[in-house]
């Protein structure tokens, strides 16, 4: 068994998107993702997923020509490798993380979502080599099956007139009679059994009569409204006393952790965050303030699996629940989540899927959901194999792409339909 790699392929792709609302504006018809993989001296490849805009090119490229001729299981060094690589700043510094709606962009971030597509390929990789899957790798898994949630949207019938793009059949999702009706073809697709609304798109009186419409349809399933900080301290506080009994929990209502602290100590429902906790370095705010009392992690925020587990582990200390977001991903990152959140203790939430909505992967088989569920792969490595045949027209499409599509930007997706369109100042109501 030869561990050193040898090769690191990364090809970047656009995988089809459906017009899906949120506080920003709406998702393009196509989204960018890098698929990278991982080869070592024995012919074994391990494959790994995560954002292909751009700035995350730039970095994943000069960390695949470091990592040639290391060891697949020095994982350690990942991180290492990646801070030798400078990143322009001016690209990143005090941007919105649009694709993440995560807070603000940062050089580290950067290099975190990048580490962590390049740890999943290295874990595969290594998997498959000792013959262990994922979760044995990270110490063993605790449950056989993990649980999701159905993720609805707002949502138009179909991306604007002339726009070039895949049709669903979904249809729109733009009133309370809509979201259940979207929530009830999740459930018989795919068996789930807590809804998450996202919200911040209309003004909130329309979102508190989604999710009462939601609790009418579906009595005591778990419910859970994400504005993505769309509100002000007052708004917040009004939604949570009117639908708070409805809640499992209210999901980042105002933006930062001095606003969710402010919440927080005049109510009693639960908030959850993806976007004022997204590194270790804002741990200490947050739960010292009791700003957050559920931490959404994600292995391509925080640096990959080992890390995931690690912020597991803190939140375990201060008594705060965890459980998993999710951004567009494919099924090498669903794959990916359900390895490494079979091994977290007390995760207790159903976690965060867009899998749903993306109608195109690049696994030879989709991973499907039972009752909500899927079952944790016990095959080596990860327990999926990329489909070349699938792969190549998603690379040939972001070949042919003229650049516009190759930055995740729902403002400018929405300015098609509204050319007016300006990203919303926050608070929004």
């Amino acid at each position: 068994m030869n561990l050193t790699v040898t090769d690191v392929r990364l090809t970047p792709i656009l995988v089809a998107d459906p017009p899906l609302l949120n506080t920003q504006g709406v998702h393009q018809p196509y989204t960018p993702r890098l698929i990278i993989e991982v080869v070592t001296a024995d012919g074994t490849t391990g494959v790994g997923e995560t954002y292909g805009d751009t700035k995350y090119l730039e970095l994943a490229r000069p960390l695949a020509e470091r990592l040639t001729g290391r060891r697949v299981d020095d994982l350690n060094g990942l991180s290492a490798l990646a801070d030798e690589v400078a990143v322009d700043d001016s690209r990143v510094s005090g941007q919105v993380d649009v694709g993440g709606l995560r807070g603000v962009q940062t050089a580290d971030k950067l290099r975190l979502s990048v580490v962590s597509g390049f740890e999943v390929a290295c874990l595969d990789a290594l998997g498959k080599c000792l013959g262990l899957p994922v979760h044995a790798l990270l110490g063993g898994k605790v449950r056989d099956s993990v649980e999701y949630s159905a993720y609805l949207f707002y949502k138009w019938a179909g991306h604007p007139e002339g726009v070039p793009a895949e049709q669903d059949d979904w249809g729109a999702a733009l009133d309370p009679a809509g979201i259940v009706e979207q929530a009830r073809r999740l459930t018989e697709r795919h068996g789930f059994t807590s809804f998450k609304l996202k919200g911040g798109v209309f003004p909130p009186d329309q979102e508190i009569a989604a999710v009462r419409a939601l609790a009418a349809a579906f009595p005591g399933h778990p419910l859970r409204l994400d504005p993505n900080g769309a509100w002000s301290v007052a708004t917040s506080l009004k939604v949570a006393e009117e639908i708070g009994d409805l809640l499992e929990y209210l999901e980042d209502p105002a933006l930062g952790t001095p606003a969710m602290a402010e919440v927080a100590a005049a109510t009693d429902v639960p908030l959850a965050t993806n976007m004022c906790v997204t590194t270790f370095a804002e741990i200490r705010e947050a739960f010292t303030r009791g700003a957050v009392q559920v931490v959404l992690s994600d292995h391509h925020y925080w640096g990959g699996l080992r890390s995931t587990q690690q912020l597991a582990a803190v939140c375990r200390t201060f008594g705060v629940g965890v459980s998993m977001h999710s951004n567009t991903h494919l099924g090498i990152s669903l794959a990916a989540m359900t390895h490494v959140a079979a091994t977290v203790p007390g995760l207790h939430h159903a976690c965060d899927s867009h899998y749903p909505w993306q109608s195109e992967d690049v696994l030879t088989e989709r991973l499907t959901f039972t009752g909500g569920r899927i079952t944790v792969p016990d095959g080596p490595g990860l327990g999926v194999e990329l489909d070349r045949d699938r792969l190549r027209p998603l690379h040939r499409r972001w070949l042919d792409d003229d650049g516009r599509l190759r930055e995740r930007d729902d403002a400018a997706a929405m300015r098609v339909a509204e050319p007016g369109w300006r990203t919303p100042a926050v608070p929004r109501w």
